[in-house]
């Protein structure tokens, strides 16, 4: 098995556009994830949070998202979800998608025979990374 990671993605207002979603697909369709849960979770007005799976989302327009019903392991739980909501402002809706990253099974099988362990893993946002290369790219100007 390759690494598993998880995407929390918040929706201001629960404005869903679907623009990334052809993307997703081909990402699956190439072998390069496999999508292990994928759930949506709204922050409602009160603060109460309601945990919605995609045949609960209205898909007009965005009939792919369709490929994603019932793609869940059970592996995402309530208190997940709960977790994945406190971070948005009321009225928000977030995707929250578990994957595993295809691939980099193959690596990772070859370490694990040879002996070897992840010790650490992390990852660097992308604002950090540009933001970091545009201080580089001015002390390089001066």
């Amino acid at each position: 098995m390759g690494p598993v990671d998880y995407l929390v993605v918040e929706f201001p207002g629960s404005r869903m556009t679907g623009e990334g979603l052809p993307l997703l697909i081909d990402l699956v369709d190439r072998g390069i994830i496999r999508i292990i849960d994928f759930m949506f979770v709204k922050k409602n007005s009160d603060g109460s949070v309601k945990a919605m799976e995609i045949s609960d989302l209205a898909v007009d327009g965005h009939p792919e998202l369709t490929v994603f019903e019932g793609v869940t392991s059970g592996l995402l739980g309530m208190d997940d979800l709960e977790g994945a909501a406190s971070v948005l402002s009321p009225g928000d809706s977030a995707g929250v998608l578990v994957y595993e990253n295809l691939w980099a099974a193959p690596f990772a099988e070859a370490l694990r025979h040879g002996g070897a362990q992840l010790v650490a893993d992390g990852r660097i946002p992308v604002q950090a990374v540009l933001a970091a290369l545009d201080a580089v790219e001015e002390g390089s100007l001066t």
